[in-house]
């Protein structure tokens, strides 16, 4: 027998959650009971989000391909393990 859930969602939430579950082609409550489902299968709760770099990482990342770009403050290709580290002998 299915039961009604109420559950308190803020607008601007309730209708993304309209949205994407109309872009996937699903009504919300197939989306709802499928993840209740999995978090009952799987006896844990994940949530998750894009990852984005810190601010700082994001300007190593863009130094470091500005560098790969122009060929500057690479490591040069090793044939050998012995040939990098005859290379890190004379350089350190």
């Amino acid at each position: 027998m299915n039961t009604t859930l109420n559950v308190k969602i803020d607008a601007k939430t309730k209708q993304s959650l309209k949205e994407f579950a109309a872009e996937v082609g699903v009504p919300v409550s197939s989306l709802v009971n499928g993840t209740i489902r999995q978090m009952l299968r799987d006896r844990k709760v994940v949530f998750s989000t894009a990852l984005e770099p810190t601010p700082y990482l994001a300007k190593i990342l863009k130094e470091t391909e500005a560098d790969i770009a122009t060929g500057q403050n690479l490591s040069p290709v090793f044939e050998s393990v012995d040939n990098m580290f005859d290379h890190l002998e004379k350089t350190a």
